[in-house]
Order: structure tokens, then sequence, then C-alpha cells
């Protein structure tokens, strides 16, 4: 794929988390009238701090895209790449441990079991999570594309000088070396 094509691919991912964030975050403050919960609270703040990750993810992948279009600027493009994948690096591991976690489900599922008025809300919660596996495994994807596509034109740019002697040999051809002898040069 085209390093210009691969850095949109990348673009386009981080979209579509965020829409699934989006959504998500709506379905959140779909709660039971007159009803207030700790646990609906800290996912929502999660949810927040997560979105604020992406979007700096997102504001990487745009300056790392426009980095590779022409003039391609491969240094700014590597630092912005990096940016981004730190960025997602963390966005990863606070869903795993904070979203997705086998902890984090069973307090959902314990949560709405003991108030049924937020059983859909509960569940609403549980399918917006899911949402985000797909768009978060395409991203992973697109950011090992991404530093493919870097190195290989790194890796076609350049320039491996290896030296094997210190030093000057000359070495001159024998007939060459017996005139000069007859002319009395050594």
């Amino acid at each position: 794929m085209a390093l210009e094509a691969t850095f949109l691919d990348l673009s386009v991912s981080l979209h579509q988390l965020l829409d699934a964030v989006n959504e998500l975050l709506v379905g959140l403050g779909d709660t039971p009238r007159g009803e207030e919960s700790a646990l609906a609270d800290g996912v929502e703040m999660k949810v927040l701090d997560l979105k604020g990750k992406l979007q700096e993810a997102r504001k990487a992948a745009v300056l790392a895209r426009k980095a590779v279009e022409p003039p391609v600027d491969m240094d700014q493009a590597r630092r912005t790449l990096t940016a981004c994948q730190q960025s997602f690096h963390h966005i990863e591991q606070q869903f795993a441990s904070e979203l997705v976690s086998y902890e984090k489900l069973t307090e959902l599922a314990v949560f709405a079991s003991e108030r049924r008025a937020w059983l859909p809300w509960s569940s609403g919660v549980k399918q917006g999570i899911e949402k985000w596996k797909q768009p978060l495994e395409q991203i992973s994807r697109a950011l090992a594309s991404c530093w493919q596509e870097l190195a290989e034109r790194l890796g076609t740019t350049s320039i491996s000088v290896h030296a094997k002697n210190v030093g000057q040999q000359i070495t001159v051809p024998r007939s060459a070396a017996e005139e000069l002898e007859i002319e009395g040069v050594t």
C-alpha cells in the first residue's frame, strides 16, 4: 500500500473508534430517571479520559499524514506517528484494564442484578464497549502498516559505507614496474 494511503487508513480507523466512543457516551447518559450511581459516573469518567487520549492520537495521525504528503518529511512522520502510537497504547491499556476486564464486566453485571432499573443501562454499556474492539484492532493493524511503510521507505533511501582497509595500497602492473627498474626508479 502507498505511504499516504496507509496513513489515511490510520486516520479513518481512529475516526471509527471516535464514533464508537461517542455512541457509548450517549448511552452512558441514558440512566434511570432520578437515580444516580458512582459506577455510572466512574465509567463515564474513564470513557471521557480515553476520548481525550483518542483525540491526541487523531491529532498526531493527521500531522503524520500531512508529513508524508509531498514534500515528504520522514522525520516529522516518524515523530508524530510515535506520538500517535503512545496515545493509542494508553487507550488499549486503559480499555483492557478499566472497561473490558473480567472484574469490570462482573461489576457491571452484579450492579444490574442488584438494581434492576439499571439493567438496560448496563446492557447498553456492555454493547457499546464491544463496539470498540473492531476499531481498536483496525488501528493496531494500521499503525503496524504505517511503521512498515516508513521502514521500507527509509530503507530505500539509506546509504551504507563499509571500510575494510585503512590506508592505501598501490599496485603497479608487472610490465610497468620492470620499465621503472630499467630507468633506475625503484
